[in-house]
């Protein structure tokens, strides 16, 4: 027998997607207190430390993640035994699914190709035309599932709609070859302000306040050079080929144009890599059927290196 259940599963994950007892609390209905008494359960029983305790929020170890990474399908099986018994059928109906980040969309739709041919049992429709308020379509019922970066489902919401841990991709940095930043292992967080940062002018203003937060911290330095912000992301690649600045990028974006040319490289910021967590929200009613999604989406997106470990399959190298 298991020394963990499923509540204990459920408590990990979505400490994993809120980043604190007392979000989670609001996401499970329970106090904060239970929310810890149930981490501290699951840690006794495992005989591990599943979470560090940061400034940050509660940061998934290394045992923590690998649970994390294996609950999500547990949960998705559980789900889909609990619906084919119901109903006495695996068919679950179609779901409409946006993601907050477009940079997603560099691998999501091949994904959930694959996914259609491999199972009827699943129907999944991009709805990209939500893409820039996808929570809000989501509270409208426009849409049953989103995959979410920055924005937060408003704490009205929390008795209609849930939400799990997906997985994290890394915001890495594109210098020229021949550009002084080059030579450089990592980047400091002053690097970042002695040049020009090339970013998207796509990109939402949450998603743009995390960045820096998570570059500098709660108080961003003045920036003695103006960012160039460009809409295109050829345009910005190739704006750092071309020496003007340091190009702020997905990994997932980065990766295919680093070609073997040579006249790019991939920079990480040092001691502290920025990894950006993602996760899914969905109706309650649509449980089934999204936690399969999730599933599916856990194991087919690219991995990246977090924090000096190894993730599964990642999609570049650090020069």
């Amino acid at each position: 027998m298991s020394r963990i259940d499923i509540r204990d599963l459920e408590i990990v994950t979505v400490l994993a997607a809120c980043g604190s007892t007392v979000r989670a609390a609001g996401t499970l209905h329970l106090t904060q207190s239970a929310v810890s008494r149930g981490l501290l359960v699951a840690e006794e029983k495992l005989g591990v430390r599943l979470f560090d305790r940061t400034p940050r929020g509660l940061v998934p170890t290394a045992a923590g993640t690998r649970l994390i990474d294996g609950a999500t399908p547990l949960l998705a099986q559980l789900a889909a035994l609990e619906s084919s018994v119901v109903t006495g059928t695996t068919k679950a109906p179609p779901l409409r699914v946006v993601c907050e980040c477009y940079t997603a969309y560099r691998w999501l739709p091949s994904t959930l190709a694959r996914l259609k041919r491999a199972t009827a049992e699943l129907d999944v429709d991009l709805s990209v035309d939500h893409t820039r308020e996808p929570v809000h379509a989501l509270l409208d019922g426009d849409i049953d599932v989103a995959l979410l970066t920055t924005a937060a489902l408003p704490a009205r919401a929390r008795g209609r709609f849930d939400e799990r841990h997906l997985f994290s991709d890394e915001i890495v940095f594109l210098v020229a070859s021949d550009h002084p930043l080059a030579g450089h292992a990592t980047l400091e967080a002053r690097d970042l302000t002695a040049y020009p940062l090339i970013t998207s002018s796509q990109t939402p203003d949450a998603e743009r306040k995390w960045f820096f937060e998570n570059a500098f911290g709660k108080k961003p330095p003045a920036f003695p050079i103006p960012p160039i912000r460009l809409p295109l992301t050829e345009a910005i690649v190739d704006a750092a080929r071309a020496g003007m600045g340091i190009a702020v990028l997905s990994e997932w974006i980065a990766s295919p144009y680093l070609d073997g040319r040579g006249d790019l490289v991939v920079k990480r910021l040092h001691g502290k890599p920025i990894a950006r967590p993602w996760r899914i929200a969905f109706r309650r009613d649509t449980a089934d059927s999204a936690l399969r999604l999730a599933a599916a989406i856990e194991h087919a997106a690219p991995r990246v290196y977090i924090s000096g470990r190894r993730e599964r399959r990642p999609s570049l190298r650090p020069s």
